[in-house]
């Protein structure tokens, strides 16, 4: 299971820690938040390391469809009754920024970069869509309802944004991170105040920045109530009819469409993680109707941190921990809000107010429906009484035939066959009995 990106790519290489090291600004997580993190860091002059347990780009970054995007489904008529104008401004601007350097970035970066019109679609309901487009209107944004003459089935109709864009998220970051100052098999295996333990050498630190995907420390902030993990599949399609922009579906087990090349990138399949989905059979049924003639050339899945609202949790990862950071909760929309988490977080480490801090931040009213749902389901599954478990909090693993992986349904920790760690929180292998 290779994806397209990471097939057609080398990567820079980087040393593992030998030895005590000493830094201003840790950073944990080498996929494309830390990394930009990292960039802006180096650009501004401050003193920062970065640290990955694998290779950079190994997880979830190198798993991507690589939208960059500020349509992030059906969000912004849901912010406005939430959050309220003003805000729900604020996070589309934020977005829109990101884009913005994106391609300020791409013109000196060979990395596939298109501008691009993204669209949300709708099979069956056009009221949601109408909704949608009386919250760009509020916004200013062009309030069209368009037909998808491109995608192969019917639907209701679906919602414009333009100027947004797509790329090849590794080569980009290929030549981002070259001179960055990166550790490669360098696992944190244990947090104190100041300290960083990991099986090369202890890092001491003024300040951390928590890029790891899901946030690995318990005992603040409150992330393992906050959060919860979703799994999707991606198929790439040679000899596929192509779509003219990028599309996705209102619906959270609906369907998503991109070009890379020549190839029709469709992703879908999606489940809560620990939890049975159609998984790529689902996406290939699929194709076996809609595309007769294709052949498949690449399939890969993508693991996400769901938040408790729509949007995202960028800023201090708690009262109670001073100077350290967290950029998490991306809602399926990582590579836009990667990079607002890069500029948001390099503004307030250097002490400058920035607009979008209180739109991101982590330490918002957390009291959701999805709080309780979560809630139940780490008890549920805690008080489960099987064998094995998730050393992350105890909850009972299951068997995701799929994949072949051992996966928990509370909090989202994978491990392989042997014990292996897939994805995080749990902070290492989980002993197989």
């Amino acid at each position: 299971m290779e994806s397209v990106w990471k097939g057609t790519v080398e990567l820079p290489q980087f040393e593992s820690l030998q030895g005590d090291s000493i830094t201003d600004v840790l950073i944990i997580g080498g996929g494309i938040t830390g990394i930009l993190c990292a960039y802006f860091l180096k650009q501004r002059g401050i003193d920062y390391l970065l640290v990955e347990g694998e290779e950079i780009c190994h997880g979830v970054t190198g798993n991507t469809t690589a939208k960059i995007t500020a349509q992030h489904g059906l969000v912004y008529a849901k912010m406005l009754g939430r959050a309220g104008l003003e805000k729900t401004k604020l996070y589309l601007e934020a977005n829109q920024k990101a884009i913005q350097k994106y391609a300020e970035l791409a013109r000196d970066i060979s990395c596939d970069f298109i501008e691009k019109t993204a669209y949300v679609y709708s099979v069956d309901n056009r009221r949601k869509l109408e909704k949608e487009a009386e919250a760009y209107r509020k916004l200013g944004l062009n309030d069209a309802i368009v037909e998808c003459a491109s995608l192969p089935f019917p639907v209701a109709g679906a919602v414009r944004m333009e100027k947004q864009a797509q790329f090849h998220p590794l080569k980009f970051l290929a030549e981002i991170a070259k001179g960055l100052k990166i550790y490669e098999h360098t696992f944190v295996t244990q947090l104190m105040p100041g300290r960083a333990v990991t099986g090369q050498g202890n890092i001491a630190y003024k300040r951390l920045i928590f890029a790891c995907h899901y946030p690995i420390d318990n005992k603040h902030g409150c992330y393992f109530m906050k959060l919860y993990q979703h799994r999707s599949y991606v198929i790439a399609l040679e000899h596929a009819e192509q779509v003219e922009g990028m599309y996705v579906d209102e619906k959270k087990k609906g369907m998503s469409f991109r070009n890379y090349g020549n190839l029709l990138l469709v992703g879908g399949g999606g489940h809560r993680t620990g939890k049975k989905g159609g998984n790529w059979q689902e996406l290939r049924d699929f194709a076996r109707v809609h595309y007769p003639d294709a052949v498949e050339k690449y399939h890969w899945a993508a693991q996400d941190c769901m938040p408790l609202d729509e949007a995202p949790y960028i800023g201090q990862y708690s009262p109670t921990m001073p100077g350290c950071y967290v950029a998490t909760g991306f809602r399926k929309w990582g590579m836009t809000t990667a990079m607002v988490s890069a500029m948001v977080l390099s503004d307030l480490l250097q002490g400058i107010e920035n607009p979008y801090e209180a739109v991101f931040s982590p330490n918002r009213n957390i009291l959701t429906k999805q709080l309780l749902f979560n809630s139940t389901e780490a008890v549920w599954n805690m008080l489960t009484p099987t064998a094995p478990r998730c050393p992350h909090l105890g909850c009972a693993l299951k068997w995701n035939r799929a994949e072949h992986s051992w996966d928990c349904p509370c909090h989202g920790s994978r491990f392989a066959i042997g014990g292996k760690l897939l994805d995080n929180p749990a902070n290492g292998d989980k002993k197989m009995e």
